[in-house]
């Protein structure tokens, strides 16, 4: 018997905040499902798109979903510089391990800060990406650089 289609590496989506002016987050995000990677102009379609993605690779599974068995999505190659991307405010790698409540759960890693936190809900990640935001703004200088105001 198999024990998982996918590896744990579709888990983990690394997140890159390259500005954080007036609350308004502008990023980038990579997962081995998306080849390319994708840009994010706000929080709301940073969290529209990390949903998307979770829905096209059905991983997890929304608690949601009605179960059955059938062939898995097909899955891309992980492309080789998904660990090498950096925002200019902060990199996050957030691994999502279920998605249950009509929110997810999975721990977030702030690389900057070299920090690890479980979130039980979209809005405690949210929180959690805020704190290292402002962590990040007031550690530069003491004042927040024009990219990185929190």
């Amino acid at each position: 018997m198999q024990s998982s289609v996918y590896g744990n590496e579709y888990r983990t989506t690394m997140v890159c905040m390259d500005s954080c002016r007036d609350g308004v987050l502008v990023g980038r995000m990579y997962n081995p499902y998306l080849p390319n990677g994708d840009t994010f102009k706000s929080l709301i379609e940073f969290l529209r798109k990390m949903e998307n993605l979770l829905d096209a690779m059905q991983f997890p599974q929304s608690f949601t979903a009605l179960r059955a068995f059938s062939p898995p999505p097909s899955m891309v190659r992980k492309p080789t510089d998904l660990q090498v991307q950096e925002g200019a405010c902060a990199t996050f790698a957030v691994r999502v391990l279920f998605r249950q409540n009509a929110s997810w759960q999975g721990s977030v890693t702030w690389l900057e800060g070299n920090r690890e936190e479980s979130f039980r809900s979209v809005l405690e990640l949210v929180l959690l990406l805020d704190s290292a935001l402002n962590t990040a703004a007031k550690e530069e200088n003491q004042q927040p650089s024009p990219s990185c105001e929190a």
